[in-house]
């Protein structure tokens, strides 16, 4: 089975957060797929954890560790198309391509942003939810 994954379900398995365990099991077996925005979203939010002291610079490179050992397909999304959901759905750019890869790829996402998950939800498309 092929899953969209995004940046909050990564951070959340490779910096040993509380769902990680529920996060493995519904993935077990999985192929994962992401558009090619991950890598930056990642750092991004590695470098907001330092701006409010949630993490170290070496608790980060732990984690970007694990991160290089996960097997993730990036794909490109149209581009188009992924402007066109984020306007229809008032959301930022990186949630829309991810949104646009599930629907090209025909594929659920995974993720722990309920706004996400909402629009996941508006668009018909199959999201694997973690309760929280």
């Amino acid at each position: 089975m092929e899953v969209v994954t995004d940046t909050s379900s990564i951070i959340a398995v490779i910096l040993n957060e509380a769902t990680k365990p529920t996060l493995i099991e519904l993935t077990q077996g999985a192929n994962f797929t992401a558009p090619h925005s991950i890598p930056w979203e990642i750092g991004n939010a590695l470098s907001a954890m330092f701006k409010r002291k949630r993490i170290t610079l070496e608790q980060a490179k732990a984690a970007l560790q694990i991160y290089q050992e996960i097997p993730i397909t990036f794909v490109d999304v149209q581009l188009e198309s992924a402007v066109e959901i984020a306007e229809q759905l008032n959301i930022y750019a990186y949630d829309a391509y991810l949104l646009t890869c599930a629907l090209q790829r025909h594929a659920p996402l995974i993720s722990l942003d309920k706004g996400l998950i909402q629009s996941v939800k508006i668009l018909n498309i199959t999201v694997l939810e973690i309760e929280q």
